[in-house]
């Protein structure tokens, strides 16, 4: 076997790894967050924490922010789950790469027109938001000057921060992917 012919598996570890580490922050986040939550942690403790069929009437009632930004955020992940995993620099990637930049805009911009979470007021995820909105664009212009490093460490904190770790804080007990799936 020759050396090029491994370095194929070792870069797909390599891309993989970034996944698992993005996926147990979101868990941590999440644990954390449901101890410092606000809502009874004892009626919560004491209910039947199994994943049950999601309530898509609840979804089905939520305004046409939430569902656009359920909607890009949905195809956000999964793009950029299949953009981690797939070879990069190829047409494919590039294509992807666009699409998933588009979703992620979306994502970012629809969530400044979700309030609740703060009362009537922005919250700390917006931060989150916010710096995604600045950092798509960057992260496209490291590419096209050929710093090929900087691309890649920004797209995948992007995808780790902006989509895992924020969407953790969406199955909070109490929010609204919390109900949907275990409420």
């Amino acid at each position: 076997m020759t050396p090029t012919a491994s370095k194929p598996v070792a870069d797909g570890r390599r891309r993989v790894l970034p996944l698992l580490a993005g996926t147990g922050i979101a868990l941590a986040v999440v644990a954390v967050a449901m101890v410092a939550s606000p809502y009874d942690i004892a009626t919560i403790a004491g209910r039947d924490w199994r994943l049950r069929t999601p309530d898509l009437a609840l979804l089905a009632r939520q305004g046409l922010a939430i569902h656009v930004h359920l909607a890009a955020a949905v195809a956000a992940l999964a793009i950029g789950a299949v953009i981690m995993l797939r070879p990069k620099g190829v047409g494919l990637h590039k294509t992807l790469g666009w699409t998933w930049v588009a979703a992620m805009a979306v994502t970012a911009v629809s969530s400044f027109l979700i309030r609740g979470l703060n009362g009537d007021a922005l919250s700390l995820i917006h931060a989150l938001s916010g710096w995604t909105i600045i950092a798509l664009p960057m992260a496209v212009a490291a590419v096209r000057r050929g710093d090929v490093a900087r691309h890649r460490r920004s797209m995948t904190s992007l995808f780790l921060g902006g989509l895992l770790i924020a969407g953790a804080f969406t199955f909070i007990p109490g929010r609204l992917m919390w109900r949907v799936f275990f409420g």
